[in-house]
């Protein structure tokens, strides 16, 4: 949902400030196919930066763990042991499973219980980074189509209204799947936005005057 809606939010702004220097179609197009390419690269290459570094860092928990089992391995079982006590099995149960799991595979069992890493759950940079471009494309996708569906002298208004109603519906969905208030987040969404739009087509218009 996030990078959908950054995806709407800056082409449809880039759109509209170009639309307000330019009443050229192709020029228009062209900025926003660029925005919407550079958007998607730099969302991909922020996110698998992030998750890399979040990547290193369990490789290097894990590194500490699997050595603390070689050098403590009674005392890594007992902690492994008391993380179960303290979710509310019994004492001896919880050991008779740390012992049990640890003959399995102790650094799995400490992975998952005591560091939070699975396989599920661990970063996937390269599938965060496709994620982030794909959500960014989506919805850089939506005023491109609204630019070339639409009259060149009805543009502006057009862009804004299909972005600001789908960056509504965009609020309403994440506010629902979050269990948030609808209302409060869509107009939050939408506000931003049409400030967004509002800003580059003031800056675009005076640029236009300018150079024309």
């Amino acid at each position: 949902m996030l990078g959908a809606n950054d995806g709407i939010v800056s082409t449809a702004s880039l759109i509209v400030g170009v639309a307000a220097a330019s009443d050229d179609r192709s020029v228009i197009l062209i900025a926003g196919i660029a925005g919407l390419v550079a958007g998607a690269m730099s969302m991909a290459a922020g996110e698998y930066v992030s998750v890399s570094s979040q990547s290193d860092t369990e490789r290097a928990d894990l590194e500490t763990e699997r050595q603390a089992l070689e050098d403590e391995p009674e005392s890594e079982l007992e902690e492994l042991a008391q993380i179960y006590v303290s979710r509310g099995v019994e004492p001896p149960l919880a050991r008779q499973v740390a012992i049990q799991l640890t003959e399995h595979d102790a650094l799995a069992a400490h992975a998952r219980d005591e560091l939070g890493i699975t396989d599920t759950a661990s970063a996937q940079p390269i599938q965060a980074a496709l994620t982030s471009a794909a959500a960014f494309s989506v919805g850089a996708f939506l005023p491109l189509i609204a630019i070339m569906l639409t009259p060149i002298a009805h543009a502006i208004p057009v862009v804004a209204g299909a972005t600001l109603v789908s960056l509504a519906l965009l609020g309403t969905l994440s506010a629902q799947a979050g269990g948030a208030g609808v209302l409060k987040a869509a107009a939050r969404v939408t506000v931003w936005g049409a400030l967004a739009m509002a800003l580059t087509a003031a800056i675009g218009s005076v640029v236009g005057g300018v150079v024309n």
